[in-house]
């Protein structure tokens, strides 16, 4: 890669969304931060830095994910590399009493985010002559678990089209893997699981680093994998 290589990182005023810029900002990236909220990511990346551009969008809007990409590539004129961190968790009721907007709410948050966002991307990096992609998906969505019926079968799907992609892609010298997190220690989870062992989690700076590895040149014979990041839990 060159000099000062580009990351479009979505979902980037997260808890993991932080951890995963400060990791490429360390190591000399350009930052393209997507997320939904304006108010969010000017709160969360207050200094103004000529390495960074910040680009609130919907990810469920094609046609405002498509014009913040080409906001990024306008302003860095590449891009190396996407890590696709938006998405969300919800437990559920029991799969027979799921209900459709309870199943797309899932689908849209970790499975539509992500293909509005290749959609827009995969283009500049075929045209570009490669790049690497990163797609978070979950420990969950290798085995079914109760209560979790629709989480698991959205990141179950994360999980398939990034196999699906890196068969595609890997000749066109495009890297596509998934990272599998378990809970990661963020302020939310420990909200809503308070009496947890917070050191068996996954600190997101330590999923950060993993991240930042495959969109490395280290990783380039990597395709189509699915990595556990599950620290002691």
């Amino acid at each position: 890669m060159k000099n000062q290589p580009t990351v479009l990182i979505t979902g980037a005023a997260g808890a993991l969304g932080r951890a995963v810029a400060t990791a490429f900002h360390d190591e000399g990236w350009r930052l393209a931060l997507l997320d939904l909220s304006e108010r969010a990511l000017a709160a969360t990346y207050p200094a103004e830095d000529a390495g960074y551009l910040l680009l609130p969008a919907d990810l469920l809007d094609e046609a405002a994910t498509a014009r913040a990409v080409e906001q990024a590539v306008a302003r860095f004129g590449c891009m190396e590399a996407l890590c696709n961190l938006a998405g969300g968790f919800d437990m559920g009721p029991p799969v027979h009493e799921t209900t459709p907007a309870q199943w797309q709410k899932m689908q849209d948050l970790n499975v539509h985010t992500l293909l509005n966002s290749v959609r827009a991307v995969v283009p500049k990096m075929l045209a570009a002559g490669g790049g690497r992609i990163v797609n978070v998906a979950a420990m969950g969505g290798l085995v079914g678990r109760p209560y979790q019926g629709a989480y698991g079968a959205s990141k179950s799907a994360v999980i398939r089209l990034t196999e699906a992609m890196a068969a595609e892609l890997r000749e066109k010298c495009i890297n596509v893997n998934c990272v599998l997190p378990s809970i990661l220690d963020t302020p939310a989870n420990r909200a809503a699981m308070p009496d947890a062992d917070f050191g068996k989690w996954v600190a997101p700076a330590d999923l950060a680093r993993v991240i930042l590895f495959l969109c490395s040149e280290a990783a380039r014979a990597i395709h189509g994998a699915a990595i556990p990041v599950v620290g002691l839990s």
